[in-house]
């Protein structure tokens, strides 16, 4: 209780001051790590699903940061779990931070019946990339600012690519940073091309995914009809729009790892293990993991460090 009372002390306190002042470097919340950004993860998963410290206040870019910072959560996470870490570092550096929920399927609610959508990020990703472009809409609306960047995490970290090339995105992002994403959709470790051994059972397996609320699974499978359309004959990389993708050698769930890159001179891939060859981040931990963080503010600066080599510290979750 008394947790959530400051929380929400805290969170008037934001909406008042971005009322009277742009977005500056003066904000000092807590940025937790490891096991502490765990436990506050799993509070908000199961709590305060929209509750994003130091984002969604209002604020105003600032002259130093002109554009706005989306948050784009993974799949089945939602962006009070997923940017626990990442929202208040950008907010103390200065950034105006925006996140949102998307993807919401019944199944979505059906786990928390009472209390709404806490398992996000199900939906075809066509239909979120819409949801995406709604959101930035607002963003742009409120905050007076021409662009936004994008920082997305897995699905979260693809998805925006089919807003950029199909939505009209192109000329109202910046950049996209993806944490993980699953760019080239994944194997599952080899799930997928086991199904295609024996006749119909991949078509089976989607179509109860597709029935179950959870169609944006199926979407994420290499050679899946989403990814095809997606890439078509090149990549989604779409001129005058700035990619970064940033990946672990441990990741297990966009398999192989190497399906996150993208290629293009617009665009910066960058292994975390280069920098820190002891980090064992996997996937799912790329939301708390410094290195990753370091990386992000660098690129989201406005003239990122091509040399840069991040701290090595306070490691991510190894799953």
């Amino acid at each position: 209780m008394l947790k959530i009372k400051a929380m929400m002390f805290a969170g008037l306190v934001a909406v008042v001051m971005a009322v009277v002042a742009p977005a500056t470097a003066s904000a000092t919340y807590t940025v937790p790590y490891g096991s502490a950004a765990l436990s506050e993860a799993i509070w908000n998963e199961t709590w305060e699903p929209e509750w994003v410290t130091g984002g969604n206040n209002g604020c105003k870019p600032s002259s130093a940061h002109p554009y706005p910072v989306v948050l784009v959560h993974a799949t089945l996470a939602d962006e009070g779990s997923n940017w626990v870490t990442l929202a208040p570092l950008l907010a103390n550096n200065g950034y105006c931070v925006y996140a949102f929920n998307y993807g919401a399927t019944w199944l979505s609610w059906e786990v928390w019946p009472f209390i709404g959508p806490r398992i996000d990020g199900l939906n075809h990703i066509e239909h979120s990339a819409e949801e995406l472009r709604s959101f930035v809409n607002n963003v742009l609306s409120k905050t007076g600012a021409s662009k936004v960047n994008l920082v997305g995490h897995s699905q979260g970290g693809m998805m925006p690519n089919y807003y950029i090339k199909f939505l009209g995105g192109a000329t109202k992002v910046n950049e996209l940073i993806g944490l993980s994403p699953s760019n080239h959709g994944t194997t599952l470790s080899g799930l997928t091309k086991l199904l295609e051994v024996f006749p119909f059972a991949s078509k089976i397996v989607t179509g109860l995914l597709e029935f179950w609320g959870a169609a944006s699974l199926p979407d994420q499978e290499t050679g899946s009809a989403f990814m095809k359309k997606l890439f078509g004959s090149a990549e989604p990389v779409v001129s005058g729009v700035r990619y970064v993708v940033i990946q672990t050698t441990h990741d297990e769930v966009v398999t192989p790892y190497t399906n996150a890159f993208l290629s293009g001179s617009n665009v910066t891939n960058i292994t975390i293990q280069n920098q820190c060859s002891g980090d064992p981040v996997a996937h799912i931990g790329m939301f708390d993991d410094s290195p990753v963080m370091q990386n992000v503010l660098n690129q989201l600066s406005s003239s990122p460090n091509g040399t840069f080599k991040a701290s090595c510290t306070n490691y991510g979750l190894g799953i």
